[in-house]
């Protein structure tokens, strides 16, 4: 369950565990515009004001983002796109929460 206005969990890993090549255009760009909304509203609201699991949802993903946009990615020969596709299931589900390895 999320905060009211919020993309709900479910639809995170969803979104996350269908594969670019099998979405829409309208669908592709629904994603990023929801997600980036998100985002945003992840970032104003102060977590004292969440819901439990909201907040725990939204400090993963201030982590996963922080990791990803500091460059712990570069230098290692991988991509963070290059192996969505061979990903399984459960790996997508973890790097929609923050918990996946997407830290090399």
């Amino acid at each position: 369950m999320s905060d009211t206005g919020r993309k709900d969990l479910s639809d995170k890993l969803g979104d996350k565990m269908t594969p670019n090549q099998s979405k829409s255009t309208t669908d592709s760009i629904k994603d990023t515009v929801t997600g980036t909304g998100d985002k945003v509203a992840r970032d104003v609201q102060p977590d004292s004001q969440k819901s439990t699991t909201q907040s725990m949802t939204d400090k993963l993903s201030r982590e996963k983002d922080s990791h990803s946009s500091s460059g712990l990615g570069s230098g290692t020969g991988h991509s963070s796109s290059s192996t969505t596709g061979d990903k399984s299931m459960l790996d997508k589900a973890k790097d929609a929460v923050g918990m996946g390895d997407n830290k090399h």
